[in-house]
């Protein structure tokens, strides 16, 4: 089982840098893991069984389109959102630690379950793929200290197993905002108002990608930007979103 990723050894950090020689599992250092996981951690996952159809906050209750408060009452400018998981343990910490520290190990399992999941939702309607992904754009200066877009990394990823172009040029982020962290999603939305420019042409179907949604500040800008510039399907694409 996954037992604190938070507190991993020194001496397992090194022995899990060295998993795509030995199998072994980014959670519990297992040799019997599959893409970076073995059963038993792959088990863990929170996965996201009950949400809102609309934008995936996760929900106490199941439902065919059941919509959360936030989508009744403002219906937000995209379709649908397909995340597979909740943002809590180990969830989080695998993509902390992938975001944060550049562990790309951490991110793998999770980047390929989400295409197994992705597989399934469009298995025979492939009409309802999208026809780009498009990665949550990143401060040029951000990307440079970060070494990488986590957004992107994912999308590329995801769009090779789905035959899916990638284009992380259609949207830019324009300028800097303060950190979204600890922020509402009204004070989210008025910290990135004018933060987004679409800088080429829209195709009808697109879905937007990142690792997580918290409020849904960020996607819900970012989609209004692309309906505007003509996009007429908008899906929402993360790994993980935080529980309300």
């Amino acid at each position: 089982m996954i037992k604190g990723l938070n507190r991993l050894s020194t001496l397992k950090s090194l022995l899990v840098d060295r998993e795509n020689i030995k199998g072994l599992c980014v959670g519990c250092l297992s040799s019997t893991s599959v893409n970076g996981l073995c059963c038993s951690c792959e088990a863990d996952l929170p996965v996201n069984r009950w949400h809102c159809h609309c934008c995936a906050l996760p929900l106490a209750f199941s439902g065919a389109d059941l919509l959360c408060g936030d989508c009744l009452t403002s219906p937000p400018p995209f379709d649908r959102s397909l995340i597979p998981w909740r943002y809590q343990y180990p969830v989080d910490s695998m993509i902390s630690r992938y975001k944060y520290n550049g562990q790309r190990k951490f991110a793998r399992p999770l980047v390929t379950g989400f295409s197994d999941y992705l597989q399934s939702a469009f298995e025979g309607c492939s009409d309802a793929k999208p026809d780009i992904l498009i990665p949550s754009p990143m401060l040029p200066a951000r990307r440079r200290k970060r070494g990488f877009n986590q957004a992107r990394d994912i999308a590329e990823s995801l769009g090779q197993a789905l035959s899916i172009p990638v284009d992380a040029g259609v949207v830019r982020r324009i300028r800097k905002v303060q950190s979204q962290r600890g922020l509402s999603r009204e004070a989210r939305l008025a910290n990135l108002r004018g933060v987004f420019k679409v800088c080429a042409a829209v195709p009808e179907r697109v879905a937007i990608v990142d690792d997580v949604v918290t409020t849904g500040a960020t996607m819900r800008l970012l989609a209004s930007a692309l309906r505007e510039a003509g996009a007429q399907e908008i899906q929402v694409w993360a790994l993980a979103r935080t529980p309300g």
